[in-house]
Order: C-alpha cells, then structure tokens, then sequence
C-alpha cells in the first residue's frame, strides 16, 4: 500500500531544503513531487480557465490520494495565497520519514487556512465515528502538533 507525506509551506524558499533533505535520506528525484500555482498560466484573474483547472486538478489529485474535501480545499487556498507543497511517496516507514523532514522544516498546518471554514461531520465516511482513534481519518494518518500528513492509498 503506497503513501505519500503532504507538507505545504508558505516560505517557497525552504521547499529547496525539503527536497535536499528527502534526496538525503534516500527519496529518488521520481518519487517526490513540488507544486505551486503556475505563475506563466493563460488568461488572468482567479476566474480564468487555466486558473480553476489548475485548482480543479489539485483538488482531485488530493481526494484521490484519501484528502477529505475540505482539507483539499485548504490546501488549494494555501497555494493560491502563495505557499507550494511536497508530496513524498514511498513505503511505510519511508513516507513517515518524509513527514518528519517536512514537519522539521515548519509545513503550515492546514487547520489553521481553514479554521474560518467549519468541518461538519458527512455521512461520505469521510469522518471518523465519535469514540474512535482520530489518528487515522479518510485514508489519512495525522500526527498531532504536525503539518505534514501522510495518505495511505
């Protein structure tokens, strides 16, 4: 079962030293992926075509690597308003490791570009039942006090 470690930073200038440290721990170049908004799109304004596919595609990449709705949603505004993100894919103990590095180099925990928006429970599964470990949500394994978030899918 793959997964893959999410960090986004608001500081585009650390990613660098996210990627050299993933590199050094043993992450080949193929399995690490960086993205921020594109800046040389087409059209301009938020609501041109270029832009909203752009948003739309992250959007679905995330929900398909286990990203709760709103958790992809936040992460799209953390690009928008300039952060980039890392994703690290490997096995197990590799993609706990690529959440560690992340986490050391401050990724933005994603609650806080979305504590304006409420997270009610639906009834897609996308929640965990009340009494259950909290640790693991949608597909998503969450370290308490850490902003980078593995997926398992």
């Amino acid at each position: 079962m793959a997964k893959t470690a999410v960090g986004l930073f608001e500081n585009p200038g650390s990613v660098d030293e996210v990627v050299r440290d993933l590199k050094a721990s043993g992450f080949p170049q193929k399995d690490i992926r960086v993205l921020g908004e594109p800046r040389d799109m087409a059209g301009s304004g938020v609501m041109s075509t270029p832009h909203t596919d752009f948003e739309v595609d992250l959007i679905r990449d995330l929900r398909a690597i286990g990203a709760a709705e709103a958790d992809a949603e936040a992460y799209v505004r953390g690009v928008r308003r300039g952060g980039v993100m890392v994703f690290a894919t490997g096995p197990g103990e590799k993609a706990d490791a690529a959440a560690e590095i992340m986490n050391r180099h401050c990724a933005v925990e994603i609650e806080e570009l979305s504590a304006s928006v409420p997270h009610l429970p639906s009834t897609a599964g996308d929640d965990v039942a009340p009494g259950r470990d909290s640790s693991v949500q949608a597909g998503r394994v969450r370290s308490p006090g850490a902003g980078a978030r593995l997926f398992v899918w």
